[in-house]
């Protein structure tokens, strides 16, 4: 029978990072993993602004997964911001999952990625997602055509939203991991506040619903959380920031019928989350050009200093 300090010395811990270009699942990946939803899931690219923590607390190990920005050429300062944060990061942790589509071929967004590893000593591994949708007859020359790029320590085939190779894909990351302390409480599953949570959830049935009409120029402020006296009701007050007002006449709605749309969508998973009936309102606010606005960007969240 193994004493207290020997069974600590067994146990491990570490960060790892999830990179990789727009839109290739990392957040699915993320949110299969942790069991519960933390990140939030679109078909646009650039979903992801701030790094997000998912917390895996396992019996011999603690995996803290950091879920950044896709990695891309910025256009505008919160383009900027984002890249920032995706690169910081890799210097941060103890292991790199460099994500990529099955079904999209090896491209400029890859190579400008794999020029960013070269400087890293950090382990990479490779995670080829989304193989439930090609034939496994291509999967070979897919890894190939990545391994003649860069020396990967890695390489697993998953399906984050089928669940595929996924526990295996676990088990070689913690064979990377240090020995070390468990940093979060077992139950705690992230380590990003309630109202940065609300606010993502919010902005993600704001994107579904609005499809190609609202691009990422939209933000979502909470302005207050309270619970109601003598009443098991949290009440949430919420701004949704666009650029234009065209975009606020999209987000409201005839009649407010899209903003009514996006509430109910949204008051669902928050309930999920608190565990409590809510109470959602939300406004629309235009503030023109946020995102070339560093005091604006601020306001909304994206902290440089943090990063």
């Amino acid at each position: 029978m193994l004493n207290n300090n020997e069974q600590n010395k067994e146990f491990k811990s570490g960060f790892i990072s999830i990179i990789g270009r727009p839109n290739v699942g990392k957040s699915t990946f993320l949110n299969r993993v942790i069991g519960q939803k933390i990140a939030i899931m679109s078909d646009k690219p650039q979903t992801t602004r701030n790094k997000v923590q998912g917390v895996l607390t396992l019996p011999d190990a603690q995996l803290i997964f950091i879920d950044t920005p896709g990695i891309h050429k910025p256009k505008h300062k919160l383009g900027d911001f984002m890249m920032k944060v995706a690169q910081n990061t890799l210097k941060e942790v103890d292991l790199v999952l460099f994500m990529v589509n099955a079904e999209e071929g090896f491209g400029r967004g890859e190579e400008f990625i794999i020029e960013k590893f070269q400087s890293v000593k950090t382990p990479i591994f490779l995670v080829i997602n989304k193989i439930d949708q090609i034939h496994p007859d291509d999967l070979l020359p897919i890894i190939e055509s990545y391994q003649e790029k860069f020396p990967f320590k890695e390489v697993v085939p998953i399906s984050a939203l089928e669940g595929n190779n996924v526990e295996r894909l676990l088990d070689q990351i913690k064979t990377y991991m240090p020995e070390g302390p468990q940093f979060y409480p077992a139950d705690q599953v992230t380590d990003h506040p309630e109202r940065f949570i609300i606010s993502e959830l919010i902005r993600e049935k704001a994107l579904h619903l609005t499809r190609e009409e609202i691009p990422h120029s939209l933000a979502v402020v909470i302005d207050k959380i309270e619970r109601q006296e003598n009443k098991d009701v949290i009440h949430v007050m919420a701004t949704v920031i666009v650029e234009r007002d065209s975009q606020k006449g999209i987000i409201i709605g005839k009649k407010g019928s899209m903003l009514k749309e996006i509430g109910q969508r949204a008051r669902v998973d928050i309930e999920n989350l608190l565990g409590s009936k809510v109470f959602l309102e939300l406004w629309v606010k235009v503030q023109k050009d946020w995102r070339n606005k560093m005091s604006q960007l601020r306001d909304f969240g994206f902290n440089e200093d943090e990063y």
